[in-house]
């Protein structure tokens, strides 16, 4: 056996000494969701059951959106007691900017994020994130580069609740270039023949009158101002956010400098018809060239939707609460506008109100069931359907399903007051029976 000698012990505890610390690196969060969601993990309650809700929620409202069109509104309900998320579905166009915006009451001081995903191209394939909404941000603003599918998802932070006032509108990405005008103004469109068919039109041409303004649409620098003999007086603007040149034609005054700085709104000419449009009534030729692909179609960059924006015209005291079909058959719908049915709710049907849009409500049925009814084919609980006697001992469950919670066992022969009907169980009296969870019973009736 050898012994180590007081050298080499000391060698060894140098050694050991000057070994780095295996220091853990620190956690960086990529976005305000993403610092929410570690936080539940270091704190314990990612593995609660609250927890796992809160994360199955975000995943379920991504799997299962709601299709939308622009522009759309919606009130929604966010329960305090349950993990909330819901996702929207809709299209945007290249040229386009889609603004997301929440509003609540002014007190409102909790966390709910914003974010937004593009819808992969393969159906199998997760939507790819884009971007999340800064801490406390409640309004997202984007242009896709591209024309897609985009879903947008809003999540409360868990344990508080309330409500708030979705809005998703697609505007253009660009504000429009001559005064007091519109694309109803626009006479010639992009990719229509000139000369012959030897060349195509690479623009939009705005009709309005000579010396009517015209207008930066964006932050840009002022690249050129030159003449020739196709454009006439022309203006060219360098956009770097969108990667684009803006090219303003037939100009009949030029009132900006090269290198000047222009924000949109800001004065860069007037209506003409200088070039070789001297033939033709004044205009503004206005192009859009991309980098690496040159001209492309300017019109989706100033197109306005003239679809009617619908505000939401439901009784919003009913947002949280539990309301009824009235006694006809009803459609539960898929979409806040569509009409395609999920499938048809008997009489007296239990919903309870997680949103507005519209004049429908987004409801939830017992079973989980999530979709769009009318209003008017809806009532409120306030009184009860009927009033039974249960023919023999009955089990008053938590859920109108047979595995459901037995809460306590009625006696056969007592009256009980019914407030709404679904499948085979009734909903039994409760003190208020709007606002509280409905128990329920399978009775067997003489």
């Amino acid at each position: 056996m050898r012994l180590q000698t007081p050298a080499a012990t000391a060698l060894l505890a140098l050694t050991f000494a000057c070994q780095p610390e295996i220091v853990p690196e620190p956690y960086i969060p990529t976005d305000a969701y993403d610092a929410y969601r570690h936080g539940l993990e270091a704190s314990g309650l990612g593995a609660t059951a609250l927890g796992r809700d809160w994360k199955l929620s975000g995943e379920m409202a991504l799997r299962s959106p709601i299709t939308v069109q622009s522009p759309f509104n919606e009130s929604i309900y966010i329960d305090d007691s349950a993990a909330f998320a819901v996702g929207y579905r809709f299209a945007v166009g290249r040229g386009q900017r889609t603004e997301v915006t929440l509003q609540a009451a002014p007190d409102v001081d909790w966390r709910i994020y914003l974010d937004l995903f593009r819808v992969a191209e393969a159906a199998d394939e997760p939507p790819i994130h884009v971007a999340t909404g800064g801490q406390g941000d409640r309004k997202l603003s984007f242009e896709p580069r591209r024309d897609g599918e985009y879903v947008v998802r809003v999540q409360s932070e868990l344990l508080r609740g309330g409500s708030v006032a979705l809005r998703i509108e697609n505007v253009p990405a660009l504000a429009f270039p001559v005064d007091g005008r519109d694309t109803g103004s626009i006479g010639s469109t992009f990719g229509a023949p000139r000369e012959g068919g030897r060349r195509e039109h690479h623009g939009v041409d705005i009709f309005a009158p000579r010396h009517t303004p015209v207008l930066a649409t964006s932050s840009a620098r002022v690249r050129r101002v030159t003449d020739w003999k196709l454009g006439g007086h022309v203006v060219w603007l360098d956009d770097q956010e969108r990667g684009v040149r803006l090219y303003f034609a037939h100009l009949q005054t030029q009132d900006v400098e090269e290198g000047m700085w222009v924000e949109p709104g800001d004065l860069i000419g007037t209506v003409g018809n200088s070039g070789n449009a001297r033939t033709t009534p004044p205009h503004l030729h206005f192009g859009v060239y991309a980098r690496g692909e040159g001209p492309i179609d300017p019109y989706p960059f100033l197109f306005r939707s003239r679809r009617r924006q619908r505000p939401v015209d439901v009784n919003l005291d009913n947002l949280g609460r539990w309301i009824r079909t009235k006694r006809q058959t009803v459609s539960i719908l898929s979409e806040p506008s569509g009409n395609d049915a999920i499938r048809e709710l008997e009489a007296y049907t239990p919903l309870l109100v997680w949103g507005g849009a519209g004049r429908r409500y987004r409801v939830a049925l017992p079973d989980g069931t999530v979709g769009y009814v009318r209003e008017r084919a809806t009532e409120s609980v306030a009184k009860p359907v009927e009033v039974m006697e249960l023919a023999s001992e009955t089990a008053v469950l938590d859920r109108p399903a047979g595995d459901g919670i037995v809460k306590r066992v009625l006696p056969a022969g007592e009256r009980i007051e019914v407030w709404a009907q679904f499948q085979d169980y009734s909903w039994v009296h409760s003190e208020a029976p709007a606002e509280t969870e409905p128990e329920w019973v399978r009775p067997s009736t003489p």
